[in-house]
């Protein structure tokens, strides 16, 4: 048996007259840019998320950055976030000149600790970013009252957790602004690259709207600085689509965690999610040792699996002037040596979870 990881072939195969309907739409209009379908999805998401505002842009880096951007995050503020993610979040704090001071996880939601947080902030604190890594939020009440606190801006960096929520509010509506990414592996992916911002502050989102087109407040008339951010038509059709069995395709990636959870129970592998919280099962994610040696044996059974992350960012090159060093943040450090992501996407059946699941308690 072969195992496709993420299977985006298949799961385009069960909207496809949908999805070719809704992109020859497009097609036939020839508006590319900032066409109706744009209007129409950031709407659908705001009404999904239950937030007033829903902002596309051309990535989920990009909608970090924006919203960076429009709480005038400049050079020498200090950003604090997770060094357990990819590495945009802290990314895009670098890129405005702008410091990621780093918080080590929880161990067991891999979530940024929020009993860790008010230490590492100084007069130049401006924002948190929690990650809601592999679907799950972090404990966003915690940290939205240590931002009252300190009076600091939290942005929600969704991009892996869309549609999960958190004491029954979704991601994306649980700080002042929240963003995803639409990357096609996501659970609400399009066919290239995409994101969105969500907030309800009317300031804000305007802002954020203005800068995804360079700034402009009117063709050629620039209030701010900004960036080429836009959504192209194209993939907002995709996602008008995809949107509307959302619901579906989460409740069968839940069904495959779950079906996951009971096959691997009493190996203290499966991953935890917290009883207030649901997940959105960006990865399957599981610790084990001699992971190497695991992942080439499964890969030799045509099991692919991938490393959601090999290394914190603290200790990444790029991040060197920033002094950190090994040790640092152990349980980032720990966490990064055991992780491993197996096969998760809603089309995975119960053979082929099977057929992985045996495999690995063969090896274990």
């Amino acid at each position: 048996m072969t195992i496709d990881f993420a299977n985006l072939q298949k799961h385009y195969l069960l909207y496809k007259d949908e999805i070719d309907t809704a992109v020859h739409a497009v097609l036939d209009k020839c508006n590319f840019i900032m066409g109706e379908e744009v209007a129409q999805l950031e709407s659908a998401l705001a009404a999904y998320v239950g937030v007033k505002h829903a902002i596309t842009c051309s990535s989920g880096t990009d909608a970090l950055q924006l919203s960076l951007m429009s709480i005038d995050i400049a050079p020498g503020d200090e950003v604090i976030t997770t060094p357990f993610t990819f590495i945009a979040t802290a990314e895009m704090i670098a890129h405005l000149g702008a410091v990621p001071v780093f918080v080590d996880i929880d161990e067991a939601t891999y979530n940024i600790d929020p009993s860790k947080i008010e230490d590492k902030i100084t007069a130049k604190t401006k924002a948190i970013i929690p990650v809601s890594l592999y679907g799950q939020t972090a404990d966003m009440d915690a940290i939205n009252a240590i931002a009252a606190k300190h009076r600091l801006i939290v942005i929600e960096d969704a991009a892996q957790s869309f549609g999960a929520t958190y004491k029954g509010n979704k991601s994306c509506a649980l700080s002042d602004i929240g963003c995803t990414s639409f990357f096609p592996a996501k659970p609400l992916g399009c066919f290239g690259d995409g994101g969105a911002i969500f907030t309800d502050n009317d300031v804000l989102a305007e802002k954020m709207r203005s800068m995804r087109v360079h700034g402009q407040s009117k063709r050629y008339h620039h209030r701010y600085i900004g960036i080429g951010g836009r959504l192209d038509t194209i993939q907002a059709a995709v996602l008008n689509v995809k949107l509307k069995h959302y619901q579906k395709d989460l409740a069968l990636r839940e069904e495959v965690a779950q079906t996951y959870n009971l096959m691997l129970s009493g190996k203290r592998l499966i991953p935890f999610i917290a009883p207030e919280r649901t997940s959105a099962y960006a990865q399957y994610s599981i610790r084990v040792q001699e992971r190497d040696a695991l992942q080439e044996t499964l890969k030799n059974h045509g099991i692919p699996t991938a490393v959601h992350y090999p290394m914190p960012l603290h200790l990444q090159e790029c991040f060197t002037y920033l002094g950190y060093k090994q040790g640092d943040f152990p349980i980032s450090e720990t966490v990064a040596k055991e992780i491993m992501s197996l096969p998760m996407n809603p089309c995975l059946t119960y053979d082929e979870i099977n057929y992985i699941v045996s495999n690995i308690n063969r090896l274990l």
